[in-house]
């Protein structure tokens, strides 16, 4: 492989990296918002998945992308707004309501969405917009400025959400609300209500985005910090993109054998798995900085 070969491996790597990887980072930046409340939310892979039934239903109908990725995030939130009156309303189990919620966005998208398996004819996909001046520039280009516009999205959010949570008002009435929820509410802070709103926050992003698993191990490898969500999002795309990539190259039959792609491809999941895993034991968590008071109903006059 020549300089001009590998520089140009490298750089398509990176921009699929950056595609792939943004459903992700926008289903974790929904994640740490609803956990820095201090509710978990295990159901994302159903919002996910009723979100994608929606948007490529709707899609398709009306000719519209826009329409499809309004109707897909709407879904996500609707869905949301359910565990949210489970989990603060009625302050039940959030493992319980979270597995229960993905099973039920599983079943929804099977059921509703079984008549769109058949569709053959293409569907409207949102465009690439490549920024003016900025993509023609070497390697940024190509991998930060020519994207769809979901992409645009998903990074001007990561920064916005970082400043929403250390820098804004509300922002710090959530993370109070997610470590010490008692105290917040004998300041006046409605607990409920921002639990809720974060809650449903979380599922627009989730309807938007999808892989609610790896997301939900993200947040703990992020350690609940939107700025390391990007790159875990970012850095999982490319390890999803790389088995791809090498299994082109003309020269490499070692990656081109079936045995040594299925290992690449398997390696994020071995990673969401380890994640979960550690990140099950309370003690690990407390270390990493999970909010005080992550997966425990919040009960006036109760501490």
């Amino acid at each position: 492989m020549t300089a001009a070969e590998a520089g140009l491996f490298l750089t398509n790597l990176l921009a699929a990296g950056v595609a792939r990887g943004t459903p992700i980072l926008l289903a974790t930046l929904g994640e740490i918002v609803t956990e820095r409340s201090g509710v978990l939310n295990l159901g994302l892979e159903g919002l996910m998945l009723v979100g994608a039934m929606s948007a490529f239903g709707v899609a398709h109908v009306t000719g519209s992308a826009a329409l499809g990725v309004l109707a897909g995030t709407a879904a996500g939130g609707l869905l949301a707004a359910l565990h949210a009156l489970v989990t603060v309303a009625l302050r039940a189990d959030q493992v319980v309501s979270g597995l229960a919620l993905a099973f039920l966005g599983a079943g929804l998208a099977a059921v509703l969405g079984a008549p769109l398996v058949e569709v053959r004819q293409a569907v409207a996909t949102l465009p690439v917009v490549a920024i003016p001046g900025l993509a023609d520039l070497p390697v940024l280009g190509p991998v930060l400025f020519a994207h769809n516009v979901i992409v645009y999205v998903a990074v001007a959010l990561v920064p916005l959400v970082a400043l929403f949570l250390k820098h804004t008002r509300p922002g710090l009435h959530l993370v109070a609300v997610g470590e010490h929820p008692a105290a917040a509410d004998s300041l006046g802070i409605p607990v409920g209500r921002v639990r809720a709103a974060a809650v449903i926050v979380g599922g627009l992003l989730a309807g938007l985005a999808g892989q609610g698993w790896i997301a939900v191990a993200l947040v703990i490898f992020a350690r609940w910090d939107p700025w390391r969500a990007a790159l875990g999002a970012w850095l999982f795309g490319i390890l999803r993109r790389l088995p791809l990539d090498l299994q082109g190259l003309g020269d490499a039959a070692f990656f081109q054998d079936p045995g040594v792609g299925f290992f690449l491809n398997m390696l994020p999941y071995l990673f969401t798995i380890g994640v979960l895993v550690a990140g099950s034991r309370q003690a690990v968590r407390r270390r990493l900085g999970a909010p005080a008071a992550l997966g425990q109903p919040f009960e006036r006059g109760r501490r």
